[in-house]
């Protein structure tokens, strides 16, 4: 009779089915600081205070002569029908949502993803990462002169900058705010990067309609945020879409690679306390009896009698 194959271990593909261990508060909490860190240097060393206002400003023409190619150069306008209807609590109130909500909203939506989607937070923790590392990048490379900025420079340009000109609750031209910003961080605009990265997270686990419509609309908001108080450029909104884009793509294969090494470090896989048997130790498997086959002679030998079996079941036998 021939031995069948050991049974497979069933032990990885339950393992590997098991969801990953939650991150740690503190571990995260390190690398914002890490990243802020690298922020820091860069702004230090490629932000306002080191690029000169001839390339920021050549800079921005490139940029306004594209969007007058595409039909897209109508920030001004925008701006100057707000300003005309004399709603000062009105732009007060972009001022205050420009300054505040790209980092509430990114910082709510992060938290309450590590809270309650564990599994979701890997991937979009670092599509938030590389899509903000993305605009660091632009931002040292092409240094952009905002609307705002434009008639210190060239007087036929009047942009108005609503937060020294409106208020808010702060200015970029008190003290503190130009050592700690870069004047000339236009492109891409993390403000509306990180508005998308916000829908993307929060619109599938949401179910009820307000909710949802909230989150649809926060980019577009944002949008208007940034044209409106001439800190930004339509083009740096498409800029940040492509951005964050190309970050999900990046962050989604950096999630791949970071899960395949936690389970490798994990022992294959294995759930915590899982004693695998080898296959040897558990011993064949009974196969099924072959039949007898049809040339062999003589009848078939009656199985073998137990111990349960009854004196008249061995009688019948031996006879």
């Amino acid at each position: 009779m021939k031995a069948a194959a050991p049974a497979p271990d069933q032990a990885a593909p339950q393992a590997a089915a098991r969801p990953a261990a939650r991150p740690r508060w503190w571990r995260e909490l390190l690398y914002i600081l890490a990243f802020y860190s690298i922020y820091t240097a860069i702004r230090n060393t490629q932000g306002s205070a080191s690029v000169s206002v001839a390339h920021a400003f050549r800079n921005a023409r490139s940029v306004i002569g594209l969007e007058r190619t595409l039909a897209l150069f109508h920030e001004q306008a925008v701006q100057h029908f707000f300003l005309g209807q004399g709603w000062r609590p009105f732009l007060s109130f972009w001022d205050v949502f420009y300054g505040t909500a790209h980092f509430v909203v990114t910082a709510a939506a992060l938290i309450w993803m590590f809270r309650a989607f564990p599994r979701r937070y890997p991937l979009w923790r670092n599509t938030l990462a590389v899509t903000t590392a993305l605009a660091l990048i632009g931002f040292a490379t092409f240094p952009l002169m905002p609307p705002r900025l434009l008639e210190t420079v060239d007087p036929r340009y009047h942009f108005v900058d609503t937060l020294r000109a409106v208020g808010g609750l702060w200015s970029f031209d008190s003290g503190a705010m130009q050592k700690v910003s870069n004047q000339y961080a236009a492109m891409p605009s993390l403000h509306f990067a990180w508005a998308l990265w916000s829908t993307c997270v929060i619109l599938p686990a949401v179910r009820s309609n307000w909710r949802r419509a909230l989150a649809i609309a926060y980019p577009g908001l944002t949008l208007f945020a940034i044209v409106v108080t001439a800190n930004h450029y339509v083009i740096d909104a498409v800029g940040g879409a492509v951005a964050l884009g190309v970050g999900f793509l990046l962050g989604s294969a950096l999630t791949a690679v970071l899960d395949r090494r936690s389970r490798r470090r994990r022992g294959g896989g294995r759930a915590a306390g899982e004693v695998r048997v080898p296959p040897a130790a558990a011993g064949p498997a009974p196969g099924p009896v072959s039949p007898r086959p049809a040339w062999e002679a003589g009848p078939a030998p009656s199985p073998a009698p137990s111990s349960a079996s009854s004196p008249a079941s061995c009688s019948r036998a031996r006879g």
